[in-house]
């Protein structure tokens, strides 16, 4: 059957039998949607008659709760590559003030349906056609989805699904209403969504009648988080909220605001109720109704979610699925698309790596090397050179550490040595193309500053926090902290040239995580080669 970017899965078993169902289920519509899967729950839905088949409200009790930390902790496990998000237009508690059909008109989403799934089972193949049918009719109600809907019965595909052993003469067990708030507040960096945010995010609309404040860390609360200049710029994570949430639940009122420091707004807003924590986070909380009792303000409830954790973790990543284990995973990937260039040879292929003093950079230059690079080092090109036409090069790059304080001086001499070291690695990559080299690594600490990326396929840029940095420096060159961070902050910062790379490495780590890294980004280099010379 042919795959879908976006689906939408409707789950009718009961909820006490959904946990069962729910790692299945997900298995199978994996097999049919590749980027988007809604999850819309409607349990006892009887897709057999037209009639029953009408959107209803469902409230929201504290299995519906547990339900959906099962599903998205299933999802991470099963399915990581699909965006789930579990809407929730049709879950409130039941009130004469509310109407009986949760949706008066169509909810639009922000990507449009192309199939409905749904795990309904069919007992009778002879109905599958109505059944269908009664599906396409019952999800338009609710959604606006593509004209061509497909819809998909699931049932026949649960093959490994154990039956559900259900006593019959056995009552089903009471269901607890859960609590609900008006005005629900949390916090976090928020980085890259996964499926403990959404678990946090869903159960935190569960909870919010009216407003979901949302705390995102701003610069000042990221300057100790792992690999912090691959966190997504704040206007992109804001975004991405924004659009979830307006999908899971458009009725609440989001607000989303900078967080700067560890309490924010939440100790100041007199209209909160509730703060959603996990067990990580609790003294958080708990520091928060400390500082509002202070300020004159009643405590929040506490409600706590539980972590989610990480099946898919290595040796260096946390247990939980967390963002920064979600970074780790980027290092050696393409993080953005590569630019057309049309004015470069296929083969060698040019890397051009650079990165701050003591970042490692040299160190995965011959890592490189060692897998069959052709290696171009242009700090030796600058002051190590003995070749006659070389040795002025050598004399002005000499002389640039005595200037760097001289911006004017400075640009006179960069101006001078950068295009002559540019062309001889020119001529460098030449002889390694009439020598047939695949691979040329041009180790760069001022590839960009000189603006040499131009004569590169991809930039590979290695960082590592600047504490580490400092340390390295020092310990290396026997010079001063005052005098490493100075040098520091004469280069582009590890953020503004990761701005410009294609792939992304840290040296942080013991030497052997380092060498799996630059395994990973080889190999994966050795499939856009491939990729490329296929399309030329």
């Amino acid at each position: 059957m042919s795959m879908f970017s976006t689906g939408i899965l409707v789950l009718t078993s009961p909820l006490h039998t959904l946990p069962l169902r729910i790692a299945p289920v997900l298995s199978s519509a994996a097999q049919l949607v590749e980027r988007t899967l809604y999850v819309h729950l409607h349990p006892g839905l009887n897709l057999g008659k037209e009639c029953q088949a009408r959107p209803v409200y469902i409230p929201p009790v504290v299995d519906l709760s547990k339900l959906i930390t099962r599903l998205y902790n299933n999802a991470a496990d099963i399915c990581g590559h699909l965006d789930v998000r579990v809407l929730l237009t049709n879950v409130h508690a039941q009130s004469a003030t509310i109407p009986n059909c949760p949706f008066p008109t169509p909810q639009p989403l922000s990507h449009s349906p192309e199939v409905v799934l749904t795990d309904f089972p069919v007992l009778d193949t002879s109905q599958t056609h109505q059944v269908t049918q009664c599906l396409q009719k019952y999800t338009g109600r609710c959604y606006v989805c593509s004209p061509a809907l497909s819809s998909v019965l699931l049932h026949p595909q649960l093959v490994n699904l154990e039956q559900e052993k259900v006593d019959p003469e056995k009552p089903e067990e009471t269901v607890e209403a859960m609590k609900t708030y008006n005005d629900v507040v949390v916090g976090g960096t928020f980085d890259r969504l996964h499926g403990a945010h959404r678990t946090l995010l869903n159960i935190s609309c569960l909870l919010a009648n009216r407003r979901f404040l949302i705390g995102v860390c701003d610069q000042a609360m990221l300057k100790r988080k792992v690999l912090k200049e691959l966190i997504e710029p704040y206007s992109v994570r804001v975004e991405k909220l924004q659009e979830f949430l307006h999908d899971v639940k458009p009725s609440l009122e989001v607000e989303i605001v900078p967080l700067n420091d560890p309490l924010g707004v939440s100790v100041e807003d007199p209209l909160l109720e509730c703060i959603v924590v996990s067990e990580e986070t609790r003294k958080g909380g708990e520091a928060v109704n400390k500082k509002r009792i202070e300020n004159g303000l009643p405590a929040l409830v506490l409600h706590e979610i539980q972590l989610l954790k990480d099946a898919h973790r290595s040796e260096i990543e946390e247990e939980k699925i967390s963002s920064s284990s979600l970074r780790t995973r980027l290092l050696g990937t393409l993080l953005t698309p590569l630019k057309d260039a049309p004015d470069l040879p296929l083969l060698p292929y040019v890397i051009g790596l650079t990165g701050g003093s003591g970042s490692g950079k040299s160190s995965i230059a011959k890592r490189l090397e060692k897998l069959g690079a052709v290696k171009i080092d242009c700090d030796k090109l600058g002051h190590g050179c003995t070749c006659p036409e070389q040795q002025p090069i050598t004399k002005c790059w000499r002389s640039l550490g005595q200037v760097r304080k001289h911006f004017v001086r400075l640009k006179a001499l960069t101006d001078i040595v950068w295009p002559e070291i540019a062309l001889i690695v020119k001529n460098r990559i030449q002889q390694a193309r009439e020598e047939g080299k695949q691979v040329c690594v041009l180790d760069a600490a001022v590839l960009l500053e000189a603006g040499w990326n131009d004569m590169v396929h991809e930039v590979w840029v290695t960082v590592i926090p600047e504490e580490e940095a400092v340390s390295r420096i020092t310990e290396r060159d026997g010079v001063s902290t005052e005098d490493a961070l100075r040098r520091l902050h004469s280069q582009w910062s590890n953020y503004k040239q990761v701005q410009y790379a294609n792939v992304a490495l840290t040296t942080l780590w013991e030497p052997e995580v380092t060498q799996k890294q630059v395994l990973k980004a080889w190999n994966l280099l050795q499939k856009r080669i491939q990729q490329r010379g296929a399309r030329q």
